[in-house]
């Protein structure tokens, strides 16, 4: 299962550099490519909203 990004998101940019596989793009709210996304859950773990869930 990807991740994806939930509306508490407030576009910090902390998850971004953390993908291993650059699945995140920006956009108003920061978003991830659930084709590219590995599960990986390092954005998860930086995010200061925790914003970043498992679908």
């Amino acid at each position: 299962m990807a991740y994806v990004i939930k509306d508490s998101c407030i576009a910090c940019g902390a998850c971004a550099p953390e993908c291993p596989v650059g699945a995140i793009s920006e956009g108003d709210i920061y978003v991830i490519d659930a084709n590219t996304c590995i599960d990986c859950g390092a954005c998860a773990s930086v995010c200061p909203t925790g914003a970043p869930v498992q679908e």
